[in-house]
């Protein structure tokens, strides 16, 4: 049996999840979005995916909005029931368990029960792993026992009947068939009478008790055209086409057959199955945003909570200085022996040689200060997590800024390194302009108010709504230039404008104009601000930052092939402007989009080993794997490492570099000369493009660099596992 027949099953979940709602007072529903889930569920029933997609989105956006559970869950199992009905199994399976679990989030039953009948359909007649869906199935009729819906204990049964008719476990689906015969007349409303007809018809035909069996296939035949059901109908022409098959009526069974085609064909075409799928990708890119924009909210709240502690904060400033410090004369020591050496041959090897010495300061200075800021870090979450009587600390809350500044800062030298090495390559993703001019906006919510400004965006309707380019790239220019002008202007106004301003072929070139009316820029410091550690305008009792943004700025528009453009006047504003070309293609946009794995937890319990010689790392880091409830070992050494392998066997190893007696380069070495193929993950403070090459060629499987965010740390951990257990 095809996997149409689901259709109709799913209308009777449904019917139940909306009625559901409606009779457990835990739900608070709003009229409006009830309204809407409504009309999507009606827009499905006449097979209009496009538009029941559209009002799906509109009404789980406004859901997530009031934060109501049960109306998010009815509008993920609406989107879910689309795609089922598209044939995209992954996604509606995707979006149903996306329902379950707001529905879990309720004490509404019977909206759990239906989604559970759902993923039974789903894992039965589409994936084919029965026993899978037989237990959805269990624990669907268990939810509507609770709560002493037999009706849709009957529903669930007529699945169950049929996933066993699929098998040819007809023995088996025979037991559940009696009960929905006995229990027919009580419990059906009539809905089922074609399906349960034609079950009858197909165990009678398997029986050989042809003519019982040809008076129940009439008989749904007949029901099917008296209700209307398309798809039904549709299902018991093909099951009576192989039983007129069987009994060697060919021109009957071919004429059946016939009359199937054309009802399918009625019910999805082309043209429909073509809009819902392009109204689909708006719906992947909403949950994605809905994503970031979460994880942007909680950072902006983070932000507005923190109270600066003025030791700590100076404590951590000072450090800055004495490292900025550092690295200036180091520049100025360079320059100084370039200028005064009057050999060409030796000035360049100078100037190599001072390149270099250069490089490795940096990465010895980022790597010095990553592996404390690590600690740091580690500790200042475990604290705020594990002891939340102290979470509300101004001075744990202001350690942790100081830190992530610190970490900022770093990064912000290392990333001026890498664009002068020519070691940037811009990336091509898809991205929505204003979607990214927004979260730029809110993340520098906390800077505006802290000088009373207000910030405008104004954006070019006929820019299209998807394009495709480095979109980080874009943000963190955009975040630079926005942040510099909030600090350089008070009580006043910061308009961010991008206009399109012309197309050539698939290339849509934006201008973008970042403008403020602060205290502008005398014309002699103009030619100066886009050099490194440059700060004009600058007070004492004002902090400005480190002089790199504007330079980081000028780098990053050469990448893109573009230029910046300065207009200022003192005490009347700064203007900045440029313009690059950004691709817009809805195929390529699509392919991208499609290309997106959704990263559904793994509920497997591995066992790691760490490698690390730092006490304080080590606690950190067996912290952050104990918390996902995996078992994770620590060792001190590399010797310490082959010498629990020996005994022990770990689904994957965490290594550190930098360790005394063996490195972790050695140790891996000697780890896969052994025999074992455990995949082996540098966890380091050096920089990735530094160790990369010596990582790979030692045996390492992946690099992640100190600090960093443990879902990056889960989401490597697991893919390597499955990666590992794949083959």
């Amino acid at each position: 049996m095809p996997h149409i027949r689901i259709f109709l099953l799913l209308l009777f979940g449904l019917n139940c999840c909306a009625n559901s709602v409606i009779s457990q007072s835990n739900c608070n529903r709003d009229p409006k979005i009830d309204k809407l889930v409504k009309k999507a569920l009606i827009s499905f029933r006449e097979s209009n995916f496009e538009q029941s997609l559209k009002i799906s989105r509109t009404a789980l956006n406004a859901a997530t909005l009031s934060k109501d559970f049960c109306l998010i869950s009815r509008s993920y199992n609406i989107i879910g029931a689309n795609y089922n009905e598209l044939s995209d199994i992954d996604k509606a399976i995707f979006f149903y368990k996306k329902s379950l679990y707001y529905a879990n989030k309720t004490s509404n039953d019977s909206l759990k029960s239906n989604l559970y009948n759902n993923l039974g359909n789903m894992y039965c007649f589409e994936k084919k792993q029965f026993d899978e869906g037989i237990r959805y199935y269990k624990k669907s009729v268990a939810y509507s026992l609770k709560i002493n819906d037999l009706k849709e204990v009957y529903f669930t049964n007529v699945n169950i009947t049929w996933a066993y008719f699929d098998i040819e476990n007809y023995n088996q689906g025979y037991l559940f068939l009696k009960y929905i015969n006995s229990t027919k007349n009580k419990y059906s409303d009539g809905s089922t009478e074609v399906i349960v007809d034609m079950l009858n018809a197909v165990y009678l035909s398997h029986k050989n008790k042809n003519t019982a069996a040809n008076t129940f296939f009439l008989s749904a035949i007949e029901a099917g055209k008296r209700s209307g059901e398309k798809t039904d109908l549709s299902n018991v022409y093909l099951e009576y086409s192989k039983f007129l098959d069987k009994i060697n009526k060919h021109k009957e069974a071919y004429q059946a057959l016939v009359n199937h085609n054309k009802i399918s064909a009625e019910v999805y075409n082309e043209k429909k199955l073509k809009k819902a799928s392009i109204a689909g990708i708006g719906l992947e890119l909403d949950e994605y945003k809905r994503q970031i924009d979460k994880i942007e909210s909680e950072k902006v709240e983070q932000s507005q909570s923190l109270k600066k502690s003025r030791i700590i904060v100076i404590l951590f400033i000072l450090i800055s200085f004495i490292l900025l410090f550092l690295i200036v004369t180091l520049i100025k020591n360079i320059r100084f022996k370039k200028k005064h050496n009057l050999e060409l041959l030796k000035a360049k090897e100078i100037a190599e040689e001072a390149s270099l010495l250069k490089t490795q300061f940096i990465s010895t200075i980022s790597h010095e200060l990553r592996t404390p800021l690590y600690g740091v870090v580690g500790i200042t979450n475990m604290l705020l997590e594990e002891h939340k009587e102290i979470s509300r600390s101004q001075h744990l809350s202001s350690l942790k800024f100081s830190a992530r500044y610190l970490l900022s800062l770093v990064n912000d030298i290392l990333q001026i390194n890498k664009i002068e090495e020519n070691k940037i390559v811009l990336e091509n993703l898809t991205f929505n302009i204003a979607d990214e001019i927004t979260v730029i906006k809110n993340s520098l919510s906390f800077l505006s108010q802290k000088n009373n400004n207000r910030i405008s965006i104004d954006i070019d309707p006929e820019i299209p709504e998807y394009l495709i380019g480095d979109k980080l790239r874009l943000s963190q220019i955009l975040m630079n230039l926005v942040s510099n002008a909030l600090k350089f202007t008070k009580d006043g106004q910061v308009e961010i404008i991008v206009k399109l301003s012309r197309v050539e072929g698939k290339l849509n070139f934006l201008h973008f104009l970042i403008k403020d009316n602060g205290i502008g820029i005398a014309v002699v410091d103009q030619s100066k601000i886009f050099e490194k550690f440059v700060q004009v305008g600058r007070k004492e009792s004002d902090y400005q930052g480190t002089g790199l943004g504007l330079s980081i700025v000028k780098r990053l528009l050469g990448l893109f092939g573009s230029t910046i453009t300065l207009d200022s006047d003192l005490g009347k504003g700064t203007s900045f402007s440029f313009e690059i070309g950004f691709e817009h293609d809805l195929v390529k946009t699509k392919n991208i989009i499609d290309e997106i794995e959704v990263d559904l937890t793994s509920n497997e319990v591995y066992r790691i080993l760490v490698v690390e010689d730092n006490l304080i790392n080590q606690l950190v880091t067996k912290k952050i794997i104990e918390k996902n409830n995996y078992i994770c070992k620590v060792v001190d050494d590399g010797f310490g490492a082959l010498k629990i392998l020996e005994d022990e066997e770990f689904d994957l190893i965490l290594m550190d570099i930098n360790m005394p007696l063996m490195n972790g380069f050695e140790t891996t070495k000697r780890i896969r000369l052994l025999g074992i193929d455990t995949p082996i993950v540098a966890l380091t403070a050096f920089d990735k493009d530094e160790i990369t090459d010596e990582a790979i060629s030692s045996g390492m499987n992946d690099i992640i660099i100190k600090p960093f965010e443990p879902v990056k740390l889960f989401k490597i951990i697991n893919y390597l596992i499955k990666e590992k257990s794949a083959v």
